[in-house]
């Protein structure tokens, strides 16, 4: 009876701490359960007196904090402050910077489903999808990529001027100022569909609109520089370049060595307090052709001409390119996409206090400016271009597979080409789900620094991923350069997206968990805070608030994934019936996984943590998938749970559900503590690991969706640059793949009629002329055919170029 009484204790302590119930729960439930078991002699003697003693003693240091905090909070408050890793300047501002928004739900181990199924959905508004359909448009029809690429090495004369005029420049800037005032939804639609043209062209775009002058004077400047330079920059009239990275300082910006000296000096006649500039900048975008240069240095009054300090901080100041002292036009060729990027430098460059960006109140804010604006522009425009890449490999790999044939069908029938073709298109529709999420939050006028790490990160990796595979199934035609290849550019760009604003495995390894951990926990940065504090009663009241419900959600999530992993989430909350329930059933269980994860990891390691960096990545792809599986799930529900999309929602959430596994099985295996880590491997995964790769089944629906017409490939693929005229690559490509399946139920007859003997040939013409003379065909078939095959021909034809001309090139 003891034991049974025992049990039921264990179990009602157990549902609280599942459910995280509030404090009267707590106080009351526990007491009322052991004296109604004591009354009722389910529990007697020391059974009873040893649980109302441990209940007691709790309520004792519940209800005298002063008690709590002298033998609890304070030693624990001691050690934490021993084991708390070291914070550079940088990387504090880096932390502050930002908002925190659905990372911090999946953080919780109880992530809100319904909260999220509300969050908004960006849409373009009626002026934006003009300025797309006609603008844009008409901007792509101006690019001949390989013309750009191979011969002038720069955008066309008429397409420079076509983005001034049409403001591209200014699509983040308010119609106040004579720019568009587009919102994030519009401008990564602008990137990505001109993306799928041309990546120079949309890194020329994307730059002006992202983390720049534009962006940073819309933020910081003062109202007399927005006056002065947001109409030249919408209108083009100025050309802006940001520079930051140099030899000595790309991601380690507190080792910048560009530096500012206040000083007096002359400009302009007069003798006035100024700052004297000397730096050293690479691999800056526009910077050949800027005129207004967006420069990051350190600054410093050595000789206290404003203040006490000597040492300012970083700093960012506006600086035109044509001042004497400056140097600027050479060009790096970054893997023949011949977007403008180059070094540029200055010695002792001379220019007022008030060019600095936010006048002398920007002094020493520039790394806070740069780390919040890069929250928000790295949501938009990498994963744009990325998307917009994943799209295109959809469309024109998809429809190449479908025209290829070899032994009589088309390649993309082969189940070794549909294994790359599902996960091009699956993998696409889950960087779709992420962008537009993302943007939604961005349009709420949320700046979520970790989600936008997590969306370049793993949005860049996943174009990669998509273009091998694309590579892969065209092979020859993939890799001849020429007007004829669409993919080629595409492939050479994609180290330039891994690299560029914030190096990819910089960000995995460091960035992602290393902010997530300490800004969307929903105790550590609280934790931190007090840590830090001189206020020695304030820090001690924060800590104890703080570690008592780190506690307290440390028991419910271990509450949480024993019956999660028990039941592998089965009888968890769902928002949904149907057939994403369960996957969002297994999220409550991967959710609370996480949160254990994170926790033990911050226990076990402490400061360590942050050199663990192979750790923190594991960690930070949990977090990662996390965010992509709600994603997938909020974009099927908001694009109305379309039947015909279910391949591709299923085997993105798979694929990311797998990735979640791998994670924490390598996470597992590399904690320090061996038994601890066999402890976790039970807890979490009580009935083993229960997730796989893809099946054949699902890959051979979700490729098909890509080798037919049909809505979900439109919607799969809308956004990027589609064209029927047969002059260009596109269209040539979109008419025979058209011609294949219209061509296809009538090569179907005549194999049929083939296997039964009733006619001969070895061409499908040959089948053809037979199946006609027979009547079993018409001359209208035949014609259809014929026209499928011309088609058919002229699209897999590769570029060749005469002798001459490759000699030149050499």
């Amino acid at each position: 009876m003891t034991l049974s009484g025992l049990l039921l204790t264990v179990a009602v302590l157990w549902i609280l701490a599942y459910i995280r119930a509030g404090t009267v729960s707590w106080i009351v439930i526990p007491p009322t359960l052991l004296i109604t078991l004591g009354l009722s002699g389910l529990v007697c003697g020391i059974y009873l007196l040893i649980p109302l003693l441990i209940y007691l003693t709790a309520i004792l240091f519940y209800a005298k904090p002063n008690l709590r905090k002298k033998f609890i909070s304070g030693p624990l408050l001691n050690k934490f402050r021993k084991v708390m890793p070291s914070m550079s300047t940088t990387e504090s501002e880096a932390l502050e910077a930002g908002t925190v928004w659905w990372d911090g739900d999946l953080f919780s181990g109880k992530p809100d489903w319904e909260k999220m199924l509300k969050f908004p959905t960006p849409k373009l508004s009626d002026e934006e999808q003009a300025y797309i359909d006609g603008p844009v448009e008409e901007f792509c029809q101006l690019l001949d990529d390989w013309q750009i690429t191979q011969q002038d090495f720069d955008l066309p004369e008429e397409a420079w001027a076509f983005l001034k005029q049409s403001k591209m420049f200014g699509l983040i800037i308010p119609k106040a100022y004579d720019g568009l005032e587009f919102s994030a939804m519009a401008n990564s639609a602008v990137v990505m569909k001109i993306a799928s043209r041309s990546v120079t062209a949309a890194v020329t775009v994307m730059v002006p609109n992202s983390l720049g002058p534009g962006k940073l004077l819309l933020h910081y400047g003062t109202q007399e520089q927005k006056n002065h330079y947001l109409p030249r920059l919408a209108r083009g009239e100025e050309i802006p370049c940001f520079a930051l990275t140099g030899p000595q300082a790309g991601s380690d910006a507190g080792a910048l060595p560009d530096s500012g000296i206040i000083c007096r000096g002359q400009f302009e006649g007069e003798e006035i307090i100024g700052i004297r500039l000397n730096w050293e900048k690479r691999y800056i975008t526009l910077g050949p052709v800027s005129t207004i240069i967006g420069l990051a240095f350190k600054l410093f009054d050595p000789d206290n001409l404003i203040g006490d300090k000597k040492r300012l901080g970083i700093t960012v100041a506006l600086v035109p390119s044509n001042l004497p002292g400056v140097e600027i036009g050479e060009r790096h060729i970054p893997l023949n996409i011949p977007f403008q990027n180059g070094p540029n430098q200055g010695k002792d460059v001379f220019i007022p206090m008030d060019w600095i960006i936010g006048g002398e109140t920007g002094i020493g804010q520039g790394w806070r400016m740069l780390v919040e604006c890069l929250s928000e522009g790295r949501g938009i425009s990498l994963p744009a271009l990325s998307v917009g890449a994943g799209k295109a490999a959809c469309r024109y790999t998809g429809a190449y597979a479908r025209v290829r044939r070899q032994f009589n069908q088309p390649i993309g029938y082969f189940e070794g080409i549909e294994e790359p073709l599902a996960r091009i298109a699956g993998k696409t529709y889950q960087m779709d789900a992420a962008r537009i999420m993302t943007l939604g939050c961005l349009d709420q006028g949320e700046k979520p620094s970790v989600i936008s790490a997590i969306i370049k990160y793993h949005l860049t990796e996943r174009y990669r991923q998509v273009i091998n595979d694309a590579m892969d199934i065209q092979g020859g035609s993939g890799i001849c350069l020429g007007p004829r290849n669409l993919i080629g550019r595409v492939y050479q760009a994609i180290p330039v997206a891994i690299t560029v604003e914030g190096a990819n495995i910089l960000t995995r390894s460091m960035i992602i968990f290393g902010q997530g951990a300490i800004r969307c926990h929903p105790y550590v940065l609280k934790e931190f805070s007090a840590a830090q504090s001189d206020d020695h009663e304030q820090a001690l009241e924060d800590f104890d608030q703080a570690i008592f419900g780190h506690i307290g959600f440390v028991l419910s999530n271990i509450a949480r994934v024993s019956w999660l992993g028990l039941t592998r989430g089965k009888f968890s909350f769902s928002p949904v019936k149907g057939p994403t329930k369960p996957y969002f059933q297994q999220l409550n269980w991967m959710s609370a996984a996480f949160a254990i994860m994170v926790d033990v990891s911050l226990m076990t390691l402490g400061g360590s943590l942050k050199r663990k960096e192979r750790i923190s990545a594991r960690l930070g792809d949990v977090l990662s998938e996390l965010y992509l599986c709600s994603a997938v799930l909020k974009h099927y529900h908001d694009q109305g749970e379309k039947v015909e999309e279910l391949p591709l929602v299923k085997w993105a959430l798979l694929d990311s559900l797998y990735n979640i596994q791998e994670a924490l099985r390598g996470l597992l295996l590399n904690l320090p503590f061996k038994p601890l880590s066999w402890f976790l491997r039970i807890l979490i995964f009580p009935t083993w690991t229960p997730y796989h790769e893809s099946s054949d089944h699902l890959d051979h629906q979700a490729a098909r969706i890509i080798l037919n017409k049909g809505d979900a490939r439109e919607r799969l693929t809308s956004g990027i640059y589609a064209s029927l005229d047969e002059s260009e690559t596109v269209g040539r490509l979109e008419r025979a793949f058209e011609a294949a399946i219209a061509a296809s139920p009538l090569e179907k007859t005549l194999r049929q009629a083939k296997r039964a003997g009733q006619i001969k040939g070895k061409t499908i013409s040959e089948l053809a002329e037979h199946a006609c003379e027979l009547g079993i065909i018409s001359k209208e078939d035949i014609a259809l055919l014929q026209e499928a095959n011309r088609l058919r021909n002229d699209a897999i034809q590769v570029d060749a170029f005469p002798q001459w001309e490759q000699k030149k090139e050499k």
